[in-house]
């Protein structure tokens, strides 16, 4: 924790310094953003230190070094990128922020204040279609979610198939990266998605699964676990906005609890994909 603390100080001070140097080119530096952060796959870590180094051209002060899950060696160090703007007008004291107000990622457990939404002025700007469903989850995020992590088709018979991919990280092992695929068979619209199938497996090729603390004591024992678990099977999709779930933000799977909360991801971005696609066919 100390040494988080010292790394956070770092980092403010660097920001504090490029926002004198900003000041005088009449710009505003925005809060960094790192690999691992919402949005920025932890496995780039070694893209961005070669970046840096301009492949070796420069020298850092210490030994720094990306391993292979990009986790980085020392423990406890952190690459940031600090983005610089001219709109003055659309951005906040860098001092005024706290670090989470800048991250999305859902049910953190060291969050110390809410994630701060951008403003109306902005999201005029780019608007986002706002579902009136009680979503659990960020709306921004879902609509991210269904364009890039899942995958719809339509049968004949007017059933459904999905597939969602989920990226995480082991919560030992150096934040090993790992991949699953949640497949989910749906009836009819006009039945109301009733829910037939489920399935959750390791993504093909992929191998961090086998890092997890609890795989590596009960490999069978966890992989059963992971298939028999299949909820809300048999009801309506629409009942995933009342199921009362643990919040559960850990990226692995050795627990029910962090099981259970995925699985509220995937049928909450199924139902929005569905939703909004209704939506944009009942304004044709």
């Amino acid at each position: 924790m100390f040494a988080s603390s010292v790394v956070e100080h770092l980092i403010a001070l660097a920001g504090a310094g490029l926002c004198a140097w900003a000041d005088g080119e009449r710009m505003a530096v925005l809060p960094h953003h790192s690999p691992g952060y919402s949005q920025w796959d932890v496995a780039e870590q070694g893209r961005l230190l070669r970046l840096i180094r301009r492949d070796g051209a420069v020298a850092l002060p210490g030994a720094l070094e990306a391993l292979d899950s990009g986790a980085l060696r020392p423990k406890k160090s952190q690459l940031a990128v600090f983005g610089i703007t001219r709109h003055l007008d659309r951005v906040a004291r860098l001092a005024d922020l706290v670090p989470c107000q800048q991250c999305s990622l859902p049910n953190c457990p060291y969050r110390r204040t809410p994630y701060l939404r951008a403003r109306p002025r902005l999201e005029q700007d780019s608007p986002v279609p706002q579902s009136t469903a009680p979503y659990s989850i960020n709306v921004k995020a879902l609509k991210r979610w269904a364009a890039e992590r899942l995958v719809l088709e339509t049968r004949e018979d007017g059933t459904l198939h999905a597939r969602f991919r989920y990226d995480g990280t082991t919560c030992t092992n150096l934040g090993c990266p790992l991949a699953f695929h949640y497949d989910v068979d749906l009836g009819t619209r006009q039945d109301g998605y009733p829910i037939r199938g489920q399935n959750c497996t390791p993504a093909p090729g992929e191998t961090g699964h086998a890092s997890m603390c609890q795989y590596i004591t009960d490999a069978p024992g966890l992989m059963a676990a992971i298939g028999r678990e299949k909820p809300l099977a048999g009801r309506p999709l629409g009942d995933v906005l009342g199921w009362q779930r643990s919040e559960a933000a850990a990226g692995c799977y050795c627990d029910a609890a962090s099981r259970e909360h995925k699985w509220g991801l995937v049928l909450e971005t199924i139902h929005y994909a569905l939703h909004d696609s209704e939506s944009h066919a009942d304004n044709r």
